[in-house]
């Protein structure tokens, strides 16, 4: 057993110019620290991550893939690998609030990342020239120069950005709304490479975190881009896999030591990596034949289109010689609702801001909707009669739990409650959680699935840690998704305490993990004696 020791640090959140202030923690003692890693590789270090998402995907999925393709490149990784069986993914479980906690170790609550869509009662809107302060701020394919192109049009279109009006009147850029520093930052600090690729072209600049700088090759593919054959990637999993085939290629070119282009030798990136959105896109247009994870053939062949691809990455890792130095972590941002599609109903997502209007007019400053509900308003005063408006018409807009004051701020089932919307320009004066299975969208919507919300199908997330010559291991202890950044960053030797919002929210290292890669290391000098 390897022996952990306990480390103190002194530690401050770092928040951008336009950020709410949060309170710091004073110490850090996240799991394990980068002497437990040294003492537990004894030489054979761990040089490389590779970061996976497969968005949409849940630990049911895993399970039942592994279980029923024994011979598959998942299967072959669960066999020589770390499975965490009860995951939590982020709340909101929104890809953008996903992403962060996986690569912050902190939840929206200190990221202050909430949704895509969300809003800040301190900005202002694009082109007001900072005469309106408070308006919803949108980062997705929304900011790029053309939505349409793969390429974004070349990049974010600052016309279309939130203004600071304490800084001058600037655009706010994606990475500057970040409150806290990602693990590629830390990484970049210590001069390593980093890499990775996304869904949006501008809105997940993101990852580059406040410096604007922490991923050396950053190589985003715009989704909503029209694709050579005319198909839009969204429209079904075919042309969704073309679309992760171009990212797959780029991750590719980085197991090989090149840029994302092929062109430029630039070393295999320390942390790397890249989301998939077929089986998203699977779920949201196929969904699943039962609630046991059966999945529609749809939905099963972007499964096999993930397997066979992440195959591929491990294959050139291999003839590149970096395999046996290299941590593949399978992870998703968020899951989706619901599984069981005997659940689904959409409910027109004008329902509720219509009722809560009817308080008082043009009360809602902001609503975000998709299985969740997430509502500014536009005078706090009135948030107890918004809420209890919504509590009166449940029969109609099917909310379930609706959080605002201290149910909101309040630890939620484990979680960091959320801070105060008086005190915090960016929270949500309430948050509407809808009965499972309910998707606030068009009455016309066709869509069989959906994530945003808080419940289990949404949140029920894989993590598998892929190292040639771990010893299977299941582990049942109850984790989050924000341990993956903070276990990556203490794989390649750095310090998880680097990472702010982990410190804040004491985000530990994944357990088990550091004494899997002991005995590692025990087998292989045994094999070789």
């Amino acid at each position: 057993m390897v022996h952990r020791s306990t480390l103190v640090l002194a530690a401050s959140v770092a928040l951008a110019a336009c950020s709410a202030s949060k309170p710091t923690a004073p110490t850090a003692n996240l799991g394990a620290t980068p002497a437990d890693m040294s003492a537990a590789t004894k030489g054979h270090k761990i040089k490389h991550v590779l970061l996976i998402s497969v968005d949409g995907m849940h630990n049911g999925d895993l399970v039942r893939y592994v279980a029923t393709h024994p011979s598959s490149v998942l299967a072959k990784w669960t066999h020589s690998g770390v499975t965490y069986t009860n995951v939590t993914g982020s709340k909101p479980s929104d890809s953008f609030p996903g992403l962060m906690a996986l690569v912050t170790g902190a939840s929206a609550a200190t990221t202050g990342i909430y949704y895509d869509a969300s809003y800040d009662r301190q900005l202002s809107p694009p082109g007001s020239n900072c005469k309106t302060i408070g308006t919803p701020v949108t980062f997705d394919e929304s900011i790029d120069k053309n939505l349409n192109r793969l390429d974004g049009g070349g990049g974010i279109d600052v016309t279309k950005l939130p203004l600071d009006p304490n800084n001058g009147c600037t655009p706010v850029f994606p990475w500057q709304y970040l409150r806290v520093n990602t693990m590629f930052e830390v990484a970049h600090d210590a001069g390593l490479v980093t890499a990775w690729s996304d869904k949006h072209i501008g809105a997940y600049t993101i990852v580059n975190g406040p410096s604007g700088r922490g991923v050396s090759d950053l190589a985003n593919l715009e989704v909503t881009g029209v694709l050579p054959s005319g198909d839009l990637p969204n429209n079904d999993v075919p042309a969704n896999n073309y679309y992760d085939s171009l990212k797959v290629e780029y991750v590719l070119n980085w197991c090989r030591g090149l840029d994302h282009t092929g062109q430029h030798h630039i070393g295999v990136p320390a942390l790397f990596g890249m989301d998939y959105q077929t089986v998203s896109t699977g779920e949201k247009v196929n969904g699943y034949l039962a609630p046991d994870y059966t999945p529609t053939p749809e939905l099963a062949s972007a499964l096999d289109f993930v397997d066979r691809t992440l195959g591929r990455m491990e294959q050139t890792l291999r003839a590149t010689g970096v395999a046996d130095e290299t941590l593949i972590i399978v992870a998703a941002k968020h899951g989706q609702t619901p599984v069981n599609r005997a659940l689904r109903r959409i409910v027109a997502d004008t329902l509720i801001p219509t009722q809560v209007d009817s308080v008082a007019p043009n009360l809602i400053a902001n609503a975000t909707e998709d299985d969740i509900g997430l509502l500014w308003l536009t005078n706090q005063d009135l948030t107890a009669a918004a809420a209890d408006k919504i509590r009166l018409n449940s029969a109609s807009n099917h909310a379930q739990t609706i959080l605002w004051g201290t149910s909101l701020t309040n630890n939620l089932n484990g979680e960091p409650g959320f801070p105060s919307p008086l005190e915090d320009s960016r929270t949500p004066d309430i948050i509407v959680l809808p009965e499972k299975g309910v998707i606030y969208s068009s009455p016309s919507a066709t869509k069989v699935a959906e994530h945003g919300g808080f419940n289990d199908d949404d949140v029920d997330t894989p993590i598998l840690l892929f190292l040639p010559g771990v010893n299977e291991t299941h582990i049942a202890t109850p984790v989050n998704n924000r341990q993956v950044a903070t276990t990556a960053l203490l794989s390649i030797g750095l310090d998880p305490t680097q990472l702010a919002g982990a410190v804040a929210e004491g985000t530990r290292v994944l357990p088990g993990w550091v004494d899997a890669v002991a005995h590692r290391v025990m087998t292989q000098v045994v094999k070789k004696n």
